[in-house]
């Protein structure tokens, strides 16, 4: 209780920190630490090895960053040699070029150069950027391991090694990865690692890459964030359609991000959408990396104000001003709920979150509800209400006269075969 108490007195000011990273994060907006950056920016300062065990939404990036560029800044008066020094690793390329853009704006005015490396792009702007130098490297893993192999990227000069959505990389598979990457690095380094959960897979990963490490854990009982109100509203698989055109039709002016189980069904809620003259975009791994990053390009700037996206390209989404999530479908990985919820009600802002939930989904919700230890309030919709939006769609479905009409005209078809 007292740590935080100070967290909330502290401001960046007060951090024995470079005055042009200062100046970038009071451009930034960023007055107070909060409380996962309160806890680790010391430890990382003094070099120490770190296990942090967050949810998200509470500042990670940030809480990593403002001390790495710090060290490096320091570093960078000793010698005008630019080489990587630090690699962050992490599982998706939205959150790597996510993360991309926080150091950018935190090095403006200094001279630290931080570059993204990523897959389903031409490689040669990468290779590029590499052969001028740069200090940080955030990455995904096949294309680091490519370039590597490659011998463009060098990793021999390694001093801080993050690993940011543990948690995620092993869901996708990553664990050979992360392994093979130690291989690479340099044993006298630092080691950060970073997780929304922990089990025992992820312990064991954890400690076999860290040195005494200080064990981090900001975990409240309902993981969730107190700044987002978020609700279930019982509603059948076919008529969740219905439900959604209803709630964004009715909050025209707000920015949606609605969450699907695969990427069949992204591009079939987003043609259900057009047909009641509702624009939306898809996200999900079926599309180009160029489109993925023009896609979100229009939702961060408000050209578009709906997004559907699967559960692969969530952790990758942290936009600003997202004012509510809507869980068409409930995730079948109980973490994944707070994942998708946590996209909106950021930092200091509020949100709101509501989840669509078919009878064939109520195991679901009773995994999401044990995960998060509290109920998920219920909104409540009588009958009347019910199908009363259902009957509010403009997508001809419940045009009475044309279904009349239509059922007349087959019914001519059927008279003239007989006739034949």
């Amino acid at each position: 209780m007292t740590l935080t108490i100070f967290a909330l007195r502290m401001r960046f000011d007060d951090y024995r920190i470079s005055d042009q990273l200062k100046d970038n994060l009071h451009n930034m907006g960023f007055k107070r630490p909060t409380d996962i950056q309160f806890k680790c920016i010391p430890h990382i300062q003094k070099g120490e090895d770190l296990l942090a065990i967050a949810q998200t939404g509470t500042g990670k990036t940030a809480a990593f960053a403002i001390p790495i560029i710090d060290k490096l800044q320091f570093a960078k008066k000793k010698t005008k040699e630019t080489v990587p020094r630090v690699i962050v690793m992490v599982p998706t390329r939205e959150l790597a070029i996510q993360i991309t853009e926080v150091f950018h704006s935190l090095c403006r005015n200094t001279r630290i150069r931080t570059q993204c490396i990523y897959g389903g792009v031409e490689q040669d702007d990468q290779i590029d950027a590499l052969i001028r130098g740069v200090d940080i490297i955030v990455t995904t893993p096949g294309r680091m391991f490519d370039l590597a192999s490659q011998g463009f990227l060098k990793m021999d000069k390694i001093q801080t090694l993050i690993l940011d959505e543990a948690d995620h990389m092993l869901d996708l598979g990553f664990y050979k990865d992360i392994e093979d990457l130690i291989k690479y690095l340099p044993k006298n380094r630092q080691t950060l690692f970073f997780s929304a959960t922990i089990d025992k897979k992820i312990k064991k990963l954890a400690y076999s890459l860290v040195r005494n490490a200080i064990r981090i854990q900001i975990s409240p009982k309902d993981p969730v964030s107190k700044n987002v109100a978020h609700s279930v509203a019982f509603v059948e698989m076919d008529d969740k359609r219905f439900f959604l055109e209803r709630l964004i039709k009715e909050n025209e002016d707000l920015k949606f991000l609605v969450f699907v189980r695969t990427k069949v069904r992204a591009e079939r809620v987003k043609a259900a959408m057009a047909r009641v003259a509702v624009s939306s975009d898809t996200i999900h791994g079926d599309k180009e990396q160029r489109e993925r990053e023009d896609v979100l390009a229009n939702f961060k700037k408000g050209n578009n104000k709906i997004l559907i996206a699967t559960d692969v390209t969530a952790r990758g989404i942290d936009i600003p001003n997202i004012d509510f999530v809507v869980n068409y479908d409930l995730p079948e990985l109980a973490e994944n709920y707070v994942h998708r919820v946590g996209r909106t009600g950021r930092g200091r802002d509020r949100g709101k979150a509501l989840a669509f939930c078919a009878k064939e989904e109520k195991e679901l919700l009773e995994a999401i509800e044990n995960y998060i230890s509290v109920p998920v309030e219920r909104a409540i919709v009588d009958k009347g209400e019910y199908k009363e939006t259902i009957q509010y769609t403009d997508d001809g479905s419940n045009d009475w006269q044309k279904l009349i009409d239509s059922n007349e005209e087959e019914k001519k078809k059927k008279r003239k075969k007989k006739k034949r």
